[in-house]
């Protein structure tokens, strides 16, 4: 074997890690989480303010347990493959290697259901740019740095909307994690040979940003108690239950595994 199981560990000392939608909630966890175990953590955003919070949470942490860890802010439309190209050049500049992207970026952009019937053409593509193509922009422009070095580990985060259907009726955002979990795959095929894992963590239901406490709050108290008990561990996620399997898919531990979904949902969706 080239590298004993017995030295594995769950740490990133040194590793650059690039994640998007940082700001809020789950995007901020996995920045803590990829800090305070060592990684140079680059946390992008389009929310600038939010972004300035989530830096000093997570320094905060770093702080608190002494890590070696860092991180970094940048301010990116995600869904501008020109912003992206250009922070992407300038993270590699400054750090000479791109070694994990965790693709968190998405939502439904303050979307409420309603009839299919009435979904403007802006809903739907504001929906599947921020969740889809912005995925897609992302690793377009880390794949050439990370072939460079044989090295990679790319987590895009999907949704069990993606999986089935969308709890709150949204189309576009089934439809966009669907099409997020299908990219996942075909860039496993794709970049396997260069060392390269693409993995997918599909979350349940987290209220871990302003879109997704509009959403639970939209639901009457008979239709919140209704999803609770249709999670087998009878809570909400937290950010947390989402950063760990990412955690995962980001090490050595998961260094055979790629192309895959895990469902962090309380098993909600047990298949």
């Amino acid at each position: 074997m080239d590298q004993s199981v017995n030295s594995l560990q769950l740490t990133f000392n040194g590793k650059v890690v690039i994640v998007t939608g940082a700001a809020h909630g789950i995007g901020r966890s996995i920045c803590k989480e990829f800090a305070i175990r060592g990684a140079k953590v680059i946390a992008t955003d389009i929310l600038e303010d939010a972004l300035v919070e989530s830096k000093q949470s997570v320094e905060q942490a770093i702080a608190s347990l002494d890590s070696d860890g860092s991180i970094d802010t940048y301010v990116c439309d995600v869904t501008s493959s020109d912003q992206v190209n250009r922070f992407i050049s300038n993270v590699f500049n400054q750090y000479g290697r791109i070694d994990v992207l965790v693709n968190v970026a998405g939502g439904v952009v303050g979307q409420v259901n309603q009839p299919i019937e009435d979904v403007t053409d802006e809903q739907w593509e504001k929906v599947i740019n921020v969740n889809l193509k912005s995925a897609f922009y992302m690793v377009r422009a880390v794949t050439p740095y990370m072939k460079k070095h044989q090295y990679g580990r790319i987590v895009n985060i999907s949704s069990g909307a993606g999986r089935s259907s969308s709890l709150t009726g949204i189309q576009a955002y089934t439809s966009a994690k669907a099409g997020q979990i299908g990219f996942t795959r075909q860039m496993a095929r794709e970049l396997g040979q260069y060392g390269i894992t693409v993995n997918n963590v599909a979350p349940g239901f987290v209220l871990s940003n302003p879109s997704t406490k509009k959403q639970w709050e939209a639901m009457s108290k008979v239709e919140q108690s209704r999803l609770v008990d249709s999670i087998s561990i009878k809570r909400l996620g937290t950010p947390e239950d989402i950063a760990h399997p990412v955690l995962f898919f980001a090490s050595d531990f998961s260094r055979y595994v790629s192309g895959q979904v895990i469902s962090a949902d309380g098993g909600l969706q047990l298949f």
